[in-house]
């Protein structure tokens, strides 16, 4: 997919000069102008290619360069229903957006904008705002892709809970009413302002009407704020204390690898850690320079990174106050077939700004690093302050709030790296995009319970190795 002329996005997700120097009607005009050339009511249509790729094949494919023993262990997770099938397919939906018609115009995309994705987390400020988490995936392409990964994923979740189509259509236009809506009041936003933007939770929670969701959700913000690793995290993780401290293992997610000892720091993890350290900034240096690695152990992480390479390492200060990271082993974004390859030598850089592109505020610990054998990776803190939704529990009201605040965060996520003047002209103020975001989600949650009864058979017939936990 390239790029329209007078709407294109450089690899990086910035704007170009094409359209980053018109005024804000005449970038409007060329959103506008595009909906000739690909109409809104076009993605309403999914219809499967007759070349499509079969979808058990796409998710081996997916598996190749994980570690073998815990391939069964992401099978059996995708199997357990299509909710957890989907947030393991990002490859299989990368495929799918690429066959349909795009507009062309780029952002920095997550790349994985399901739901679930979407979290709150604490800013260097100790501020907590809401906005996607994680971002593997992310590189720069079609803004529409991430969208219609998102609204696809709302009404999966919302058959997961046994929730009506009806509402879960209604969330769906829900998410993209907000998407279009605040992508337009980004579009008329000075830059600066738009770039110091953020969605904090006290102000998503004077938005709930509902005094129980309220009630809820600052009582939850309230037990986050108070979560503290020494006291909360450290014990779930770590035996012992101070300088002889280490990693519990706990298989079969938490887990070192045959040959390595618990404590066993040794010149190749001396080495990635020291090329992890010159990421950072010279003033993060100084703050990491306050804490010495202890230990690292394999930690498994989200249905879709099992199998890959992410550790949790422990470093401790001088005064016995721990640090814990997570490194998170970097891949090739599942978009780059269709997208083209990323500017950066190494996937983990990708991975670090594209959080910073995407995220109005990140980790200062966020940084990457290279492993012997040329594996790559980032690096952020293992926890700070995240709130993770229970989008499982979440009833119809709920399910239409979140909807809510996933689209506007996605907007503003977008409006940071691409031009939303653009995207906002071709949303326009009618709701004939977000009707057929509508139809599209609710044809392609039936494509991934399909393909998520495929995999079913698959393991049933052998084909597919699978291990469930209890």
């Amino acid at each position: 997919m390239e790029p329209l002329e007078g709407a294109g996005q450089a690899e990086s997700g910035s704007p170009t000069v094409v359209s980053q120097h018109l005024s804000r009607a005449e970038r409007r005009a060329i959103g506008k102008a595009l909906r000739k050339k690909i109409p809104r009511e076009f993605h309403a249509t999914w219809n499967a290619p007759s070349d499509r790729p079969d979808p058990v094949d796409l998710v081996q494919e997916s598996n190749k360069g994980r570690l073998t023993d815990l391939i069964p262990l992401r099978h059996g997770r995708m199997a357990q229903s299509p909710f957890t099938f989907y947030r393991g397919a990002a490859l299989n939906m990368a495929e799918d957006l690429a066959s349909m018609p795009s507009t062309g115009v780029r952002v920095q995309c997550c790349g994985d904008a399901h739901l679930v994705n979407f979290r709150g987390f604490a800013t260097p400020e100790r501020n907590v705002i809401f906005a996607i988490n994680d971002l593997d995936e992310t590189l720069a392409a079609a803004w529409e892709w991430d969208l219609k990964r998102l609204t696809a994923s709302f009404v999966i979740a919302c058959r997961n809970n046994g929730l009506s189509e009806s509402a879960a259509q209604d969330t769906v236009l829900t998410c993209v009413r907000s998407y279009r809506e605040h992508m337009a009041e980004f579009g008329e936003m000075k830059s600066l302002d738009r770039w110091y933007f953020a969605l904090e939770t006290e102000m998503l929670i004077s938005t709930i009407v509902d005094p129980t969701i309220r009630r809820r959700a600052v009582k939850r913000l309230a037990k986050e704020r108070e979560t503290c690793i020494t006291e909360d995290i450290f014990p779930k993780l770590v035996q012992g204390s101070g300088h002889t401290a280490l990693i519990k293992e706990q298989p079969p997610t938490i887990f070192r690898l045959k040959g390595h000892r618990a404590g066993q720091i040794d010149s190749r993890i001396a080495n990635v850690f020291a090329r992890y350290r010159e990421s950072l900034t010279p003033a993060c240096r100084v703050m990491l320079d306050h804490y010495r690695l202890l230990d690292v152990a394999i930690k498994v992480v989200g249905v879709g990174s099992v199998g890959t390479r992410c550790w949790i390492g422990l470093l401790m200060d001088g005064a016995g106050d721990p640090l814990l990271l997570q490194v998170k082993e970097a891949r090739a974004s599942v978009l780059e077939t269709h997208a083209g390859k990323s500017v950066y030598p190494n996937h983990g850089e990708r991975v670090v700004n594209g959080h910073r592109l995407m995220q109005p505020s990140s980790d200062i610990f966020l940084g990457w690093t290279k492993g012997g054998s040329g594996r790559h990776y980032y690096v952020r803190q293992l926890r700070d302050v995240k709130i993770k939704f229970p989008v499982d529990a979440f009833d119809k009201a709920e399910m239409c709030l979140f909807a809510d605040w996933c689209g506007w965060s996605l907007a503003l996520s977008h409006a940071r790296s691409g031009d939303p003047s653009i995207i906002s002209g071709y949303l326009g103020k009618s709701d004939a995009f977000d009707k057929a975001l509508a139809i599209f989600s609710v044809a392609y949650a039936d494509q991934t319970e399909a393909d998520h009864a495929a995999l079913k058979r698959a393991i049933e017939g052998g084909k597919v190795k699978a291990i469930f936990e209890e």
